[in-house]
């Protein structure tokens, strides 16, 4: 199983090299960088989120001819949903599995407060708000001056995000928030209205980033969910190899 991971506002998908070493092996953690960040650096940052999941398409398109899932947090998870609408148009196979993690549901956003690039004061704020960023880095004006161009690339993304309906998509969904985290419950549940399959919503002690905090019970629900497809995946080819044979026998 290929777990596609999408990084957070002002990340990069590097966060996420870890995973390899504390998920099984049968499923094959893909890193996905956005460009103007880790191996993409030279690259222009994006600021358009539709037009970003459209070229990851593009680019992972010809990867995609195994069993694979994508997960994303945050504004990660919106980019990731519209990366599933634009490969299936694109003709690929549907994922066994979408995660979204602490982020409302598409159709919920509001993103109104993303509408006009904000000064550095601003974004500084906001990332203290969100805590997933030590207090000493964001004193580090050195590392700041780099990092929030970054930043400020992704929440113009936040408030250019527009929500299209478009039919269910056929793939599970299962969502992960966190306790004290501001995004409530009932507009992490909307996820499901986004489905025709399964869907599943856990909620774990933790801020916004409880995707840190509480990595081990992260990456436990994770191998579980996909375990659970596989097997699920495994009996229906079961199913449709002994209809065939059953098929063939009475012909």
């Amino acid at each position: 199983m290929r777990l596609l991971c999408l990084p957070y506002s002002g990340g990069s998908a590097m966060c996420y090299a870890r995973w390899r070493r504390l998920l099984p092996s049968w499923i094959d953690v893909w890193p996905v960088e956005w460009p103007g960040r880790g191996a993409r650096m030279d690259e222009a940052l994006a600021t358009n989120p539709h037009e970003l999941a459209s070229q990851l398409a593009s680019e992972l398109s010809a990867n995609l001819d195994v069993p694979y899932a994508v997960f994303g947090h945050s504004l990660g998870a919106i980019i990731a949903f519209e990366l599933v609408h634009n490969l299936l148009d694109r003709g690929v196979r549907a994922p066994a599995v979408l995660f979204a993690s602490g982020a409302e549901a598409p159709a919920v956003r509001d993103d109104s407060k993303w509408r006009l690039p904000l000064n550095d004061e601003a974004l500084l704020q906001e990332l203290r708000q969100l805590r997933g960023t030590p207090d000493e880095v964001l004193s580090n004006t050195e590392f700041m001056k780099s990092a929030l161009p970054v930043v400020r690339a992704d929440f113009m993304m936040c408030g250019a995000y527009a929500y299209r309906m478009r039919p269910r998509l056929p793939c599970s969904v299962h969502v992960f928030g966190g306790t004290d985290d501001e995004t409530s419950n009932e507009n992490l549940r909307a996820w499901e209205q986004e489905t025709s399959a399964s869907f599943g919503l856990d909620v774990l002690p933790g801020h916004h980033f409880f995707i840190h905090t509480r990595q081990a019970e992260l990456i436990d629900l994770i191998e579980a969910v996909l375990a659970e497809q596989s097997k699920r995946s495994v009996g229906l080819q079961r199913s449709d190899d002994d209809e065939r044979i059953l098929h063939s026998a009475t012909h």
